[in-house]
């Protein structure tokens, strides 16, 4: 059997993460590896104990979670941890902020159980969790704030074709609706995301959209 996913809960709200906590050690596949009701703190346990994810709120005492998440999975960081913004603030600036200091994925606190756990697995396995809502609506919002100028297609190191899947993985696409678009397998696909990944160092599919923003790929 595998070993079961460890995940560090931080959040202020007793009451909530009290409810997170219980949601996710009824999994038979997860284990509560701490919990924690400050940034500050979320960063030394998180550091003691390198749990599979950290579910991290936003708005906390003593250290704010875009801070321990920069932190914890920020760019300079030599053994980055896995962080899911979990928040009740549906505000593009956080959600912007939160993916560029490196965190894996962001959900609302008002997402149901499965979409929770859903996230936690997605994240724990190395993949991406953005909704595609929240995706496109950052690009309309930050794609002309955030593209640094005189920044051109041609001068990225990839491919007609693989900068053709980095146009679609910022608007937002699975890779199973990248294959319909593309008319290719997603198994093609997983491929060219791979090596897109590695062509521009970057970590995961959120740090892809992130850089598709800055070079001006977002429509």
């Amino acid at each position: 059997m595998n070993a079961p996913l460890r995940v560090l809960v931080c959040d202020d709200q007793l009451l909530v993460r009290t409810g997170l906590v219980t949601i996710i050690g009824a999994q038979p596949d997860m284990e509560v590896a701490g919990e924690c009701g400050d940034g500050r703190t979320g960063v030394e346990l998180a550091r003691a104990l390198r749990p599979d994810v950290v579910v991290m709120d936003i708005r906390m005492p003593v250290l704010d979670g875009l801070e321990a998440t920069r932190l914890l999975a920020g760019i300079a960081v030599p053994d980055p941890v896995k962080v899911l913004v979990v928040t009740t603030f549906n505000l593009d600036e956080y959600v912007y902020e939160a993916l560029r200091v490196g965190a894996s994925g962001f959900l609302l606190k008002d997402a149901p159980p499965d979409r929770l756990l859903h996230g936690i697995r997605t994240v724990a396995g190395g993949a991406a969790l953005l909704d595609p809502d929240v995706t496109r609506r950052l690009v309309g919002h930050y794609a002309a704030r955030i593209r640094p100028a005189g920044d051109r297609a041609r001068d990225i190191p990839l491919t007609p074709r693989e900068l053709e899947v980095l146009r679609l993985l910022a608007d937002g696409l699975s890779n199973s609706e990248i294959a319909a678009a593309l008319v290719i397998s997603q198994e093609t696909v997983k491929t060219f995301v791979s090596r897109i990944l590695t062509k521009l160092q970057l970590r995961d599919r959120v740090q892809a959209v992130v850089y598709a923003y800055r070079h001006g790929l977002a429509a």
